[in-house]
């Protein structure tokens, strides 16, 4: 292999690793729960030490061997996948036909980067706004139709800002237009989008995704949610309001080795409220170095529950910016709100 490719392999393993373990060792327990879903850190160790094989075998220079004939299998293959250790040339037909699927898939991810007009949903109106902490965004949200025809969206966000964090996104954005309309449920395509990114190279650190599709009809809500900030839904009731997280199913995409995933189902009604939200929302800071905290989210959505979403959109940005003062946000922050009518 390319000694110049190697050691770019090599480097991109090194910080995938090293951010990682500064994870591990630095994130609260309450931030690992959510991103973890219902795995555990030991998944997180067992993908650590995936990645220090693989780094053990860059060091020696047989990362990429292959385990057939001993060459090195194509440098790109290596880049997208770093456990791959069989020449296509050896692969049997059937592996052929899968590996060749991936490559069409690929090929259309990189033509498919065109913007999608906003939704009409039936029974629900919808509204979004993202604002990147630098030029451009690590968080990511967009709207797509399954195969069964039902409404779904999606909102995302890479561990990490910037240009790396963006491109990444541009990929998932990609993946998700390609594979929504071949699928009929989130579960599907989770599994999937796990499986093109978590031996990736250039994840550098993982992704967490909701990844909901409404059917008008029954108006249920069916949901993965891969490690991300729970989503919000608030109800007006007789007593005041219900309100409830819709809380991770599994873990981020590229955290964990082995992908053990579930999903959800939430019955809306008519004047649910559902907020998605990424954690430069919540994790905004004033000056005395305060967040502004799930429960202040809370209670914003509930005085403007009555409202469309575009105008409860702007009532956040306005509060944000009100608890913020003269505070530069240090993380991008994105927003979709929902709103079931009559």
């Amino acid at each position: 292999m390319d000694t110049k490719i190697l050691q770019r392999i090599r480097e991109n393993l090194q910080r995938q690793r090293q951010n990682l373990f500064e994870w591990l060792s630095q994130t609260s327990p309450r931030t690992k729960k959510i991103h973890l879903g219902n795995a555990d850190e030991q998944a997180v160790a067992g993908h650590l030490q995936i990645l220090d094989e693989a780094l053990g075998k860059a060091n020696a220079h047989t990362l990429g061997l292959c385990n057939v004939c001993n060459e090195y299998v194509e440098s790109s293959r290596v880049e997208m996948d770093f456990t791959a250790c069989v020449c296509i040339d050896h692969y049997s037909a059937a592996e052929r036909r899968k590996l060749e699927a991936e490559l069409e898939l690929a090929h259309k991810v990189q033509k498919s980067l065109l913007p999608q007009a906003p939704p009409r949903i039936p029974r629900m109106q919808v509204a979004a706004f993202s604002q990147p902490a630098e030029i451009v965004s690590g968080d990511y949200y967009d709207f797509v139709r399954w195969r069964n025809g039902n409404h779904g969206f999606a909102i995302a966000d890479v561990m990490g800002k910037g240009m790396p964090a963006s491109l990444l996104m541009a990929s998932l954005q990609a993946s998700l237009r390609i594979l929504a309309p071949e699928s009929d449920s989130p579960l599907a395509v989770m599994q999937r989008l796990n499986g093109l990114f978590c031996h990736n190279t250039q994840l550098i650190k993982f992704i967490t995704l909701f990844l909901g599709s409404f059917e008008a009809q029954s108006g249920v809500l069916e949901y993965c949610n891969a490690g991300h900030n729970p989503p919000l839904l608030v109800r007006k009731n007789a007593d005041g309001f219900m309100v409830k997280w819709l809380k991770p199913t599994g873990a981020a995409i590229g955290l964990v080795e082995s992908f053990d995933f579930g999903f959800d189902r939430v019955q809306l009604e008519a004047g649910d409220v559902l907020l998605l939200y990424t954690d430069g929302l919540t994790e905004a800071m004033n000056a005395r170095e305060e967040e502004l905290g799930e429960q202040r989210v809370v209670e914003l959505v509930q005085y403007h529950h009555r409202v469309l979403p575009h105008e409860l959109i702007h009532e956040l940005r306005h509060a944000l910016r009100e608890f913020t003062g003269k505070i530069t946000l240090a993380d991008d922050f994105t927003l979709i709100a929902a709103k079931l009518m009559d």
